[in-house]
């Protein structure tokens, strides 16, 4: 049951970052392109998604326990550190780049747009040197 609710609901996010315009690039760049010719179109899927993310936040809170599983799993992580820093920038320099972040290149590995393949193989491969970084211990962390 649970690898079905993940099926749908990475189906109904493909289907809305389909239906936005963010698995084409060249919307996505021209909503980063703020000194050019800037196209606010993603401003109001980024919107419509803060807005859904408050009310279902407020939805789910209100259960002790996920349908699914016995409880919530909350990040305990709080600090902001180099490998955060580092990864953060990273990640924006791509999307500037490609016109992708993670999810629409998913999404749009069915498009048959061969570059789109080597972004995901370079993500899969970013993510696998990620977790190879040795994490150190911070002395002032709580974590």
């Amino acid at each position: 049951m649970k690898s079905l609710m993940a099926l749908l609901a990475g189906l109904l996010f493909g289907a809305g970052l389909g239906i936005a315009g963010m698995t084409q690039p060249v919307i996505v760049l021209g909503f980063l392109d703020v000194g050019g010719a800037w196209n606010p179109r993603l401003l109001f899927v980024m919107a419509g998604a803060v807005l859904t993310t408050a009310i279902g936040y407020r939805l789910v809170w209100r259960a002790r326990k996920p349908r699914l599983e016995a409880s919530f799993e909350m990040p305990s992580a709080r600090r902001i550190d180099g490998r955060l820093l580092v990864g953060s920038a990273l990640f924006g320099i791509g999307w500037g780049i490609a016109g992708y972040c993670p999810g629409p290149a998913l999404a749009s590995l069915g498009s048959g747009i061969g570059s789109v393949w080597l972004l995901v193989a370079s993500m899969m491969l970013g993510w696998w040197l990620a977790s190879r970084w040795p994490l150190r211990s911070n002395p002032h962390s709580s974590t």
